[in-house]
């Protein structure tokens, strides 16, 4: 017999809201030290396990495999500052980069400067957060979380000696600058609610509880961070939320001067800031949806002498900028493909650099010189590995400078990809990147896998994974549905799908699907959709709508429970996000979020197979979120398929933090999706 799903105690919440009375059985699932809820967390985890436990062999044979297609031992591509040339690199065998540098040149004798194996040993989860170098290269500034609750721990490190300086700093979020001094250092630390809203300045020797408060926020929609301009001139304190920026800025020689403000905020205007001269470069968009840019002196910066250079396009969204002495580089997105733009300050010439595959996806990297005429740029898309490329500004020569290899070989010609667009219900154009293996049939028997995620104006990019080849390998089609709540197609896309337009995010998706289907890329049952956090709201909103359409889901901590979040201003980023999906004290925005929330709308009908994650310390949905869909989805679904729930007990919203450990949680979706495809040795057995 097969065992017994886990079951939680129904104990009813009342929370009266607008004249009606939200009733919520699973809301004690909250509280996290109640050693009945960690119990049933565990029963989900073994249950979980016994459900996969008949294909534990295929599981560590994906393992093995996802595994043989990384190079174990590895380097980042170096880069100079100053005459260091700093790199990471990988081990054979351990989890964690190790970051080194090389004095004069790539001939030199190697420096390890800090080890994340040694900062992880004996510890079930480890992330680096800043990881920052004094200007006079002899300190090292880094941070780390060590149970993925995204709470950083400050240490200085004298890259001379080895030895760390006596003080810590706990409570940090990853943000931190160091001032000219080589002395100074600048540091953001979080709320009693987990919000960054505060900075700090630290003196180098100095005990921690001495450190001065520089600025403290009051809008808990703005979180606080720290940059600084290539040109090393100044730091900036960072003020932003989902539709408001505002800049603070210091001479970085004077780290005891007071930050002035750049351009006051106002509320719907963004704006990002970087330095050239006697000029800071503002990409805003004050005027136009899709951003502008325009320059201001440093003398006065406000937008009385703000002068314009990059006008805005309603068809071209302006992504980023690139300072460097002599050029200026824009990261352009037109009909949903990145371009780089260049332009050459001394002579007004300019050029775009264009690309010929169908959907790829490219971003600058790591171009920490402000005098180098060279633009390093990371390129991938779905068939071609990530291609680190040195690209002249001038003679527009691109040298590759790095290929992620594949051990035991890939071939990208035996792989296609393409760009299809499906339509909406309301007529828009909705664009997917797909890829699949040559020789794929378009006959709706193969099995699809599509991903989205459509939230906060994140584009995802079609980009290479070498995961994805033990699903393309066994005859499956990918595909990444770039719905509205992205900004995929511009500013404008995003904004038609967040508020009261979020429904468009799900339509999109299910359009998608069924799209995939009318051109017989698969067929009605035949498609595993995934997503993950408010992908994982998109998951749980389609398999309500459309559950017919799908063979499975998965959906990794996933944000299910709109409209209790969003009531909780406890939670960090339930106030930031009042400008993402409406404030729930609105009648209007209630009355629509609990339309849509997924655990709101479970209902009484037959799902597809399921597969759900959570982190237990996961600060930005909360364990409790899936946990209680779970227990809800069990309570009134009809049919019998899988539903399974794996919580990763020591660690948050990333899953698991070691690059071996994340390979065995691809490996156990894997398992999943081809267990419920009937891929794998059949157990005869069945779980509810």
């Amino acid at each position: 017999m097969p065992p017994t799903p886990p079951r939680a105690q129904k104990i009813p919440h009342e929370t009266p809201i607008h004249g009606e009375t939200l009733v919520d059985d699973w809301f004690w699932l909250r509280e996290k030290k109640n050693p009945e809820v960690l119990r049933l967390l565990e029963a989900e985890n073994a249950y979980t396990e016994d459900a996969l436990r008949p294909h534990q062999a295929v599981r560590e044979s994906l393992f093995q495999e996802l595994k043989s297609r990384i190079r174990e031992d590895d380097a980042g591509v170096p880069v100079e500052m100053d005459g260091y040339h700093y790199y990471a690199r990988m081990v054979a065998g351990r989890q964690y980069a190790l970051h080194c540098r090389k004095k004069g040149s790539l001939d030199a004798p190697e420096e390890i400067i800090l080890d994340g194996n040694e900062l992880a040993q004996g510890r079930d989860y480890f992330s680096l957060g800043a990881f920052e170098v004094s200007p006079d290269h002899k300190w090292l500034a880094y941070s780390a979380d060590f149970d993925g609750s995204e709470k950083y721990v400050i240490h200085l490190k004298n890259l001379e000696t080895g030895e760390l300086s006596p003080e810590t700093i706990t409570g940090t979020s990853p943000s931190l600058e160091w001032a000219e001094d080589n002395r100074t250092v600048f540091y953001v630390m979080l709320d009693e609610h987990d919000r960054p809203d505060r900075v700090l300045r630290h003196t180098l020797g100095a005990p921690a509880e001495s450190d001065a408060l520089v600025y403290k926020e009051a809008d808990p929609k703005l979180f606080v961070g720290l940059s600084k301009t290539k040109s090393r001139a100044y730091i900036f304190i960072q003020l932003h939320g989902k539709v408001t920026s505002e800049y603070r800025y210091l001479d970085a020689s004077e780290p005891r001067g007071d930050f002035r403000i750049l351009e006051a905020r106002r509320h719907g205007v963004l704006y990002d800031v970087d330095h050239r001269g006697d000029l800071f470069y503002i990409l805003t968009n004050d005027v136009e949806t899709n951003f502008r840019l325009v320059t201001a002196p440093v003398a006065a910066p406000g937008s009385a002498n703000w002068t314009e250079i990059k006008r805005g396009d309603p068809d071209v969204y302006i992504e980023e900028i690139e300072i460097f002495t002599d050029h200026l580089v824009l990261i352009e997105r037109a009909s949903g493909l990145q371009q780089i733009r260049v332009r050459r300050f001394s002579t007004g010439e300019e050029h775009t650099v264009e690309f010929q595959e169908p959907a790829y996806s490219l971003a600058p990297h790591a171009n920490v010189d402000f005098n180098s005429r060279v633009l390093r740029f990371r390129y991938t898309s779905l068939v071609t590995p990530a291609t680190v490329y040195d690209y002249d500004l001038v003679t527009k020569a691109r040298d590759v400078r790095k290929v992620a290899e594949v051990p035991g070989g890939y071939d990208a010609s035996q792989y296609a990809s393409e760009r299809i667009f499906a339509t909406a219900p309301d007529g828009a154009r909705v664009p997917l990147s797909i890829v699949y293996k040559k020789g794929f049939q378009r006959d709706g028997a193969a099995g699809a896998y599509l991903y989205g995620y459509g939230s906060y104006g994140h584009a995802i990019p079609p980009s290479f994974s070498t995961n994805r080849l033990s699903l393309l390998d066994r005859g499956f089609v990918y595909a990444i549905a770039h719905i509205r709540g992205g900004d995929d197609l511009g500013r404008a896309w995003y904004e038609a799908g967040k508020f009261l337009n979020k429904k468009n995010t799900f339509t999109d998706f299910i359009a998608c699907a069924e799209h995939l289907i009318r051109e017989r890329y698969a067929s009605q049952g035949r498609i595993v959709i995934a997503g993950g956090s408010a992908g994982g709201m998109l998951v749980g909103a389609a398999v309500n709508m459309r559950p017919e359409l799908f063979r499975g889901a998965v959906a990794h901590v996933p944000f299910v429970d709109v409209v209790n979040t969003m009531l909780d201003e406890t939670l960090p980023l339930t106030v930031t996000e009042f400008e993402e999906w409406g404030n729930p004290k609105d009648k209007t925005y209630f009355d629509y979020m609990k339309s849509y929330s997924p655990y709101d709308n479970v209902a009484a009908q037959a799902y597809p197979h399921l597969l759900v994650t959570a982190g237990l310390n996961d600060p930005r949905v909360t364990y409790w979120e899936p946990a209680k869909w779970v227990q809800k989805l069990r309570d009134r679904k009809t049919d019998s398929n899988l539903l399974l729930f794996h919580v990763h007990m020591g660690a948050g919203h990333g899953g698991a933090s070691g690059r071996y450990d994340s390979l065995r949680d691809i490996a156990l979706e894997y398992t999943f999706i081809l267990k419920i495809f009937d891929l794998l040795p059949l157990s005869g057995r069945v779980y509810p």
